[in-house]
């Protein structure tokens, strides 16, 4: 049996305010937490570390997620569903191409922070607008974990923040607007011909 009271107590404290060192290692408190845990726990947790694989991601993820038996992540990517669509729909917009192409066409039900996306991604500045849509992210999952103490749910919280921060230790203007681009493709359309200066 797990015991949760021990892995919780021993997770370090991260913010999106904080200052990291280079040697900060998230890969090694990963391992320590997945050493921690039962084989069941463990199979949970990579399927949340999927979900970060830009490669894995699509109709058939969707689906087994959002009927998956842990709430967390049912909850987790419906929420990130959602924000992919909505990115989906901004990059038609922006790109004059049809309204619902390449849009997941998967029922990921009321999209409650529908309004604040919408707001970041009209932001000017490209790390602004990343940085945006990571805090609503990391306030999604805040609100997950409100009444969570001791279970698995603070342990897959901390672990998709930990895949925050840890995108945001790489991030600099260059790969901000790599990351730009990165986006445009996520759509899966081939754009030929389609030139957009970030």
């Amino acid at each position: 049996m797990n015991n949760y009271v021990y892995i919780i107590a021993s997770l370090p404290v991260i913010s999106t305010k904080q200052k990291y060192s280079e040697d900060f290692d998230s890969g090694k408190i990963l391992e320590r937490i997945r050493e921690q845990c039962s084989e069941k726990d463990r199979q949970t947790i990579d399927f949340l570390m999927d979900g970060f694989d830009d490669g894995k991601l699509g109709k058939e993820f969707y689906e087994k997620a959002l009927s998956h038996k842990n709430g967390f992540l049912k909850e987790y990517f419906r929420f990130d569903l959602n924000l992919r669509n909505a990115k989906v729909h901004y990059l038609n917009q922006a790109l004059d191409r049809p309204e619902g192409q390449d849009v997941m066409d998967i029922d990921g039900g009321i999209f409650e922070e529908a309004a604040k996306v919408k707001e970041v991604l009209h932001r000017q500045d490209i790390l602004s607008r990343e940085r945006g849509l990571d805090d609503l992210t990391w306030e999604k999952i805040s609100g997950m974990t409100l009444f969570n103490y001791f279970d698995l749910t603070v342990i897959l919280a901390f672990i998709a923040k930990l895949h925050i921060i840890d995108r945001w230790l790489k991030l600099d203007e260059k790969s901000g607007r790599e990351m730009f681009r990165k986006l445009v493709d996520e759509v899966r359309g081939t754009f030929k011909g389609v030139e957009f200066n970030a």
